[in-house]
Formats: structure tokens, C-alpha cells, sequence
């Protein structure tokens, strides 16, 4: 059986593959641009104790891989709540825990580019902290911040592959299934890493004419 006889047979698997890594990213993404807003703040925050935090969070999840993050949601919600959690919602949970601690980075990094004359100039004309933030650093860090962002959901899309290890119906998962349903371990694989090259490609190629769009702005 050729590779386009594979897709055809087995497409239910696959479709259902690129749904599931689809909604996975982006409902990872979603969630961890709001948790890692609020940790990225913690980060610039000028109290001590919520810097220490916010450092101590991004370091763990950095420094550890995100198939073992994801294994400990999804065997820990149990042992330590005793709640028996979807392996869906387990891979949510952990790859967006995980993306928060790389969007705080890149949401800290954007608004640090600003010059702080900026904010001088600012705090000069009588605006608050918060309205400065608000009217000034934050529309400017936007620029830098968007387009690492869109870096960051390609990168999800090929990380959330790991979610397969505990039975998620992503792509990984419908090669797998379509490995032992045809005795065939290289096409499938094939055409997975296919249909993921098309996804990222595409998201690059965008967040490059994004990028080339805000330089010209300027």
C-alpha cells in the first residue's frame, strides 16, 4: 500500500490527528499568553518576592522536558487529587503551563526593548505607571511581542507531538495507529511529518509577511 492509499484509508485518523494538534496549540497558546502576561509582570514587578516567583516558575518549566511535565499532570492529578484526568485536558493543561513560562520571556523581553526614556518622558507629562504602561510601552512592545508569539505557536504545534504518550488522538497518535493497522512503520510516519511541515511552513511564512508589514509600518 502506497502513501496516497494510506491517506485515503486511514484519513478519519488522520484528520482527526490535525484537529486535535490544531485545537491543543492554539488552546495552549491562548491559555498560556494570559498566564504568562500575568508572569511576565510578576517578572518586572518591583517587589522582590514576586520577581524570586516568577523567576523560580520559568526556570523549572524551562529546565524540564515538557513529556515529562505533561506525564505528571496527567499520572499526578490522581495521586496527589485524586481526580482522573481526560488525557485531552491533561496535555492542555501542561503544554499551556509550559508555553506561559516562554510567552512571560518574550512579553518581558518586548516591553524591556522600549527605551526607558520612554517612560521618563512619560512619567514627565503626569501620566501613572499604569497609564504609561497602558499608553505607551505596551503599544510599542506589541510590535516585538506579536510576531514571537506566532514563533511560539509553530513551535507548539510540533512540541504537542508528546502528547501522544499518554493516548491523545493527535497526529503522533494516528501514525501510531496507522502503523499497527497496515504493518507499515515509515509511510505513516511520512506522512505526518508531511502534514506538519505544510502547518509550519504556512505559520512561518505568514509571520514573516507579518513581520515585513511592521517593519514597512515603521
Amino acid at each position: 500500500m502506497n502513501i496516497i492509499e494510506l491517506v485515503v484509508k486511514y484519513r478519519f485518523y488522520y484528520l482527526t490527528g490535525i484537529k486535535i494538534t490544531l485545537l491543543l496549540s492554539l488552546g495552549s497558546l491562548l491559555i498560556g499568553t494570559v498566564l504568562g502576561s500575568f508572569i511576565s509582570f510578576l517578572k518586572l514587578s518591583k517587589i522582590k518576592f514576586f520577581r524570586i516567583i516568577a523567576s523560580i516558575y520559568i526556570e523549572l518549566v524551562r529546565g524540564t522536558p515538557m513529556m515529562v511535565q505533561i506525564a505528571m499532570v496527567y499520572f499526578g492529578s490522581y495521586v496527589i487529587m485524586g481526580v482522573d484526568v481526560d488525557g485531552f485536558l491533561a496535555a492542555l493543561i501542561a503544554v499551556s503551563l509550559n508555553s506561559a513560562a516562554y510567552v512571560a520571556e518574550i512579553i518581558r523581553s518586548g516591553i524591556q526593548s522600549i527605551d526607558k526614556g520612554q517612560s521618563e518622558a512619560s512619567r514627565s507629562l503626569g501620566l501613572s505607571e499604569s497609564q504609561t504602561m497602558r499608553h505607551v510601552i505596551f503599544p510599542q512592545a506589541i510590535k516585538n511581542i506579536l510576531p514571537a508569539l506566532g514563533n511560539e505557536f509553530v513551535t507548539l504545534i510540533k512540541e504537542t507531538a508528546v502528547a501522544s504518550t499518554i493516548g491523545v488522538a493527535d497526529l503522533m497518535k494516528a501514525s501510531q495507529i496507522v502503523q499497527s493497522s497496515s504493518f507499515q512503520p515509515f509511510n505513516p510516519l511520512i506522512i505526518v511529518a508531511v502534514i506538519y511541515f505544510i502547518f509550519t511552513f504556512t505559520l512561518s511564512q505568514l509571520i514573516g509577511l507579518f513581520e515585513r508589514r511592521l517593519s514597512h509600518n515603521d
